[in-house]
């Protein structure tokens, strides 16, 4: 009965952990200002008919804070690299030069800044209520092993583990959004 116990808490945890890693990958997607190569990540280009990750058809390189630069291995696709950046909709106009693609990140406004700390915000909760989530089926699995004879000492210890496992990663919710803020925020 402990093991299953302990399995449930293991296993709870690792859920707390995709949930957090979910987190830090929707954040480093939300633009703050700076060039980052991620916010190329899940942009697809007709690659001689293949849908192809962006980042497997050429350089992807971040020359200064303000500018992603791509330069594609096969100089025929510049084009379709084009085509494939204004149809993601990331609020960034490619500029084609001879054998490479340059997108300049535009000065955010405070009110854009605003914005995007909002959504951090609504991220960083939807990732609380994941986490909430978490240990209401940790603890509902732990009410299951009561029912099949588990002592309730071993219960209250059991439910006591999961909800310091929340406290834990509801506080590392809440310092990624403040790293995100600060970096949203800083002109």
């Amino acid at each position: 009965m402990e093991s299953e116990l302990k399995n449930i808490q293991n296993h709870t945890e690792d859920l707390m952990k995709k949930a957090i890693a979910h987190l830090e990958s929707t954040l480093a997607h939300i633009r703050a200002g700076k060039a980052n190569p991620i916010l190329l990540d899940g942009i697809f280009v007709d690659y001689y008919g293949t849908r192809t990750p962006l980042n497997q058809v050429g350089n992807i390189n971040t020359p200064d804070a303000k500018t992603i630069l791509i330069q594609p291995w096969d100089k025929s696709v510049l084009p379709a690299i084009e085509k494939a950046i204004l149809a993601a909709n990331i609020g960034l106009t490619p500029i084609a030069d001879q054998n490479q693609i340059r997108l300049s990140m535009p000065p955010l406004t405070e009110e854009r800044r605003k914005e995007l700390v909002k959504q951090s915000k609504n991220e960083a909760e939807n990732c609380k209520i994941t986490i909430r989530n978490c240990r209401r089926d940790g603890n509902e699995a732990i009410k299951k092993l009561e029912k099949s004879g588990l002592s309730k000492d071993l219960v209250k210890t059991g439910e006591t583990q999961i909800q310091k496992l929340t406290d834990t990663y509801i506080a590392k919710v809440d310092t990624h959004l403040a790293v995100k803020e600060k970096e949203i925020m800083t002109v």
